[in-house]
């Protein structure tokens, strides 16, 4: 097991392979073990480092408040200390965020930016998004984190031949602490940078999934916010596009990495 101590906290994260470096950031309520179907890949021509954040997966889960910036300075702590930088950046959802403030707040450490089913922003505008929230809350408090892992698993994976990722993804998610995974929660809601894109000058590329929470056009919006960006989008995949689509995620992945390595 390899830790590395920032800030408060020992933070979990394997390495794959050699080559220019390439941070994998995964989404809420999830860890590391979510990038299975890009590490083989990518890592026999990158070096790929896997990381878990705080609250989840091998990592501390030290009492809260998180917040997306925290996240993001766990990130830099650990891109610097383990003298990476500049490094391509993957996120996913929650990861897409922490990997947006990055390349706003830390540009030199950015050598390019994929943000994968992910926004600028999760400000609460409608009711529609407090329900959403109270939603969550709810099923984790009074039900736990397998029931709030069965609800997600069958909307990620719904199809008759996914049962077998919709089980796993229920065992994964039961694991989760849930104070760590309602602290995470809360970061998220009334976080911005949509006022800072304009700051990003590093190689962008947006993956939407034709089936995500949100519509193609919010990323399609966000990609056209940051200068020369890329917008592209998987089909027949929600919002697990690594999991649930990993061979076409990985095609589009590469040839972006290519044209910007």
């Amino acid at each position: 097991m390899t830790k590395l101590r920032v800030s408060d906290m020992d933070l979990y994260y394997e390495t794959f392979g050699q080559g220019d470096p390439m941070v994998l950031i995964h989404g809420l309520g999830s860890s590391s073990r979510d990038w299975e179907g890009q590490i083989g890949y990518f890592s026999r021509q990158y070096q790929v480092i896997a990381v878990d954040i705080r609250g989840h997966g091998r990592s501390d889960k030290p009492a809260g408040p998180y917040s997306i910036p925290l996240f993001t300075r766990d990130m830099a702590e650990m891109i610097r200390a383990l003298d990476l930088a500049p490094v391509h950046v993957v996120g996913i959802s929650l990861g897409g965020m922490i990997a947006l403030q990055l390349a706003v707040d830390e540009p030199e450490l950015v050598r390019s930016l994929v943000v994968v089913n992910s926004g600028s922003e999760m400000v609460v505008r409608t009711i529609k998004d407090r329900i959403g929230v109270w939603q969550r809350t709810l099923i984790v408090r009074l039900m736990g984190m397998r029931k709030m892992g069965e609800v997600l698993g069958g909307r990620l994976f719904p199809e008759p031949e996914q049962h077998e990722l919709r089980n796993t993804f229920a065992d994964r998610w039961a694991e989760n602490d849930p104070k760590a995974y309602l602290e995470a929660m809360k970061a998220i809601v009334g976080w911005s940078v949509t006022e800072q894109l304009h700051r990003i000058a590093c190689p962008t590329l947006v993956i939407a999934a034709e089936h995500d929470y949100t519509p193609i056009e919010v990323k399609s919006t966000l990609a056209g916010r940051i200068d020369g960006a890329e917008c592209v989008v998987i089909e027949n995949s929600r919002h697990g596009s690594p999991v649930d689509q990993p061979e076409a995620f990985n095609k589009v992945l590469s040839a972006f990495l290519a044209r910007n390595g």
